[in-house]
């Protein structure tokens, strides 16, 4: 972890970028966030639960009713941390 990254608030177990959504932390968005998913850095991921193994990302450009993309669940191998 870089000294700029000392002060920054522990990353959560499960996170959204949502605002919406009740997994939404303000603070952590203040830095630049990396998730590795299966030892692999992803960039379109929407959730994450380190503790349940998953993450959520967009199913295409297929978009619900209110204009949100449709998410699907892949499991495996989750890892979060402050680029």
């Amino acid at each position: 972890m870089s000294d700029e990254n000392k002060d920054a608030p522990p990353l959560p177990d499960r996170l959204s970028v949502d605002p919406a959504s009740p997994h939404h932390v303000a603070a952590v968005f203040e830095r630049d966030v990396g998730i590795r998913f299966n030892d692999k850095e992803r960039f379109d991921i929407e959730e994450y639960c380190i503790s349940e193994g998953w993450v959520k990302v967009p199913a295409g450009r297929t978009v619900d009713r209110r204009g949100r993309p449709l998410l699907i669940k892949l499991k495996g191998k989750v890892e979060a941390f402050y680029r």
